[in-house]
């Protein structure tokens, strides 16, 4: 597999969007640059903000675009096309309506699956989809017409304390897919589960 030279985490700008589930990508990205000392400075040019420097070894750019959920691709272009970063060496970090709160997983290529996030970067990138995904699940509402107040509104307790445990996880098992060894990383990952207990209300 190509070397991950960039990691993006996705997510809404602005404080109203802060600790929602759809800003699970952003969330890992912040707390993966804060356990290794990197600092995630506005950047004009990335159209978010981003940072430089080593992650277990690897040196790597951390960017959560500053542009909405739906226009994400302008920023994730931006920064592989100023950088010549190959979409095969792109990680994409975001909240999955499919996987239940608690587990995430490490995926490399295919669609969009109705994320407005990677619907917007498959296209802007040359309509390559070969880039790899962290899927950080956050449950599903049980109805296509609850999804968007569903995605856009914070977790409740027990299922944002399991939502940041597979962050924790997934953080846990990033050495090794950056070592190249995605299989482990995979089988190390997908093992974890923090599911909370039934039967929570939001």
């Amino acid at each position: 597999m190509s070397a991950i030279r960039l990691i993006v985490g996705l997510g809404n700008p602005g404080t109203q969007y802060e600790g929602t589930r759809h800003n699970a990508g952003a969330f890992f990205v912040r707390r993966l640059a804060m356990l290794h000392g990197l600092t995630l400075s506005a950047d004009r040019n990335a159209l978010g903000d981003s940072a430089r420097g080593p992650v277990a070894g690897h040196d790597l750019r951390l960017l959560v675009p500053q542009t909405y959920m739906n226009d994400s691709g302008r920023s994730v272009a931006a920064v592989a096309s100023y950088y010549r970063v190959d979409p095969t060496e792109i990680l994409i970090a975001h909240d999955e309506l499919d996987i239940p709160p608690g587990e995430s997983r490490i995926k490399h290529d295919g669609g969009h699956g109705g994320h407005n996030g990677l619907r917007d970067i498959i296209p802007a990138l040359g309509n390559r989809k070969n880039f790899w995904r962290l899927r950080i699940g956050i449950g599903h509402p049980g109805s296509a017409r609850q999804v968007s107040s569903w995605v856009l509104s914070k977790a409740s307790s027990a299922d944002q304390t399991a939502i940041e445990a597979s962050i924790e996880s997934a953080i846990s098992a990033l050495p090794l897919l950056l070592d190249g060894d995605a299989v482990k990383a995979m089988t190390a990952l997908h093992s974890e589960n923090h599911q909370p207990p039934p039967n929570n209300e939001d």
